[in-house]
C-alpha cells in the first residue's frame, strides 16, 4: 500500500467520527435521554482508558523484559515518558480548565461546549496513536492488518463521536461549524498519526501519545461523572455506562479479530 493510499484511508477512518456528532442537535430531549447520553459517553471513555492502558503496557513490558538481560535505558525512557505524559494529560487539563475555561471562580461548572471540546481533545490524542499504528502496519507491508485497523478504527471513531456529542444534547443547539471543529479535533489526528507512522516509526512517540490520551481521558471521565450526578437517575446512568463500554468494546473486537 502506497503512502498516499495509507494516508487517505487513515483520514477516512478518522473522519467517521463526524457520523456520531449530529445527535448534539436534537431538540429538547427528555431528561432521561440526556442522562443516558452522558452516561453512555462515560462508558465509551472508560473503555478507551482501559484500551489505552493495555496497549501502552505492551512496549513497556517488552522493554522491561529486555532490561533484565541487557541495557535498561529503553525501559527507563518509556517508563518516564508514560508517567510524564499521563501526568501532563491529567493534571495539565486541571490548569487549562482553571485558567482558560472556568477562570478563577471557585465551584464553577464546566460549560457543555467546553466539556465536549475536552472530550474531543482527549480522543484526538488517542486517535493520533491509532493513526501511528495504521501507518506503521502499512509501512511494514502488513496490508491486511493495516486495512482491518482502518475498518476497526473507523467503527470505533463513530462511537467516539457520540461521546463528544453527549454533553451538548439538550443545551443550546451547537452550530454545524462548532461540530465541525470538534470533529476535526477528535478525528483529524488519525490522519496526522497515519502520516507520521508511515514516515517515522518510533516507540517512544507511540507511548507518549497513549500516556497523554490516558491522562486527559481520565480527567474528562471525572467531569462527566460530576455532570451525571445532577440528573439523580443512578440506575439509568449505570445502564448507560455499561452499554457505552460494551459499544466501545464491540467495535474494538474488529481489531482483536485481526490480531492487533
Amino acid at each position: 500500500m502506497t503512502m498516499t493510499d495509507t494516508v487517505l484511508l487513515g483520514a477516512i477512518a478518522g473522519f467517521t467520527i463526524f457520523l456520531g456528532l449530529p445527535i448534539a442537535r436534537l431538540r429538547n430531549p427528555h431528561q432521561s435521554w440526556k442522562a443516558f447520553a452522558n452516561a453512555g459517553a462515560t462508558g465509551i471513555l472508560v473503555f478507551l482508558l482501559w484500551d489505552i492502558l493495555s496497549k501502552v503496557h505492551e512496549p513497556i513490558n517488552a522493554a522491561m523484559d529486555a532490561a533484565r538481560t541487557g541495557d535498561a535505558a529503553e525501559f527507563l525512557t518509556l517508563l518516564a515518558l508514560f508517567v510524564g505524559g499521563f501526568g501532563v494529560g491529567l493534571i495539565g487539563l486541571v490548569y487549562v480548565d482553571r485558567v482558560f475555561i472556568r477562570g478563577r471562580k471557585v465551584g464553577a461548572e464546566v460549560n457543555p461546549a467546553h466539556l465536549a471540546l475536552m472530550i474531543a481533545t482527549g480522543i484526538g490524542v488517542h486517535n493520533f496513536a491509532e493513526g501511528l499504528a495504521i501507518g506503521q502496519a502499512s509501512r511494514e507491508g502488513a496490508i491486511q492488518l493495516a486495512t482491518l485497523l482502518i475498518v476497526g478504527f473507523g467503527l470505533h471513531n463513530m462511537t467516539e463521536g457520540f461521546g463528544i456529542a453527549a454533553p451538548l444534547t439538550g443545551t443550546i443547539r451547537p452550530s454545524w461549524g462548532f461540530l465541525g471543529l470538534a470533529g476535526l479535533i477528535g478525528g483529524g489526528p488519525t490522519f496526522l498519526g497515519t502520516l507520521l507512522g508511515y514516515s517515522v516509526q518510533s516507540t517512544p512517540v507511540f507511548v507518549l501519545c497513549l500516556a497523554l490520551a490516558a491522562g486527559s481521558i481520565l480527567y474528562v471521565i471525572a467531569e462527566l461523572l460530576h455532570v451525571g450526578r445532577r440528573f439523580h437517575l443512578p440506575e439509568l446512568a449505570m445502564w448507560g455506562v455499561f452499554l457505552g463500554f460494551c459499544a466501545g468494546y464491540a467495535t474494538d473486537l474488529v481489531l482483536s479479530w485481526a490480531g492487533a
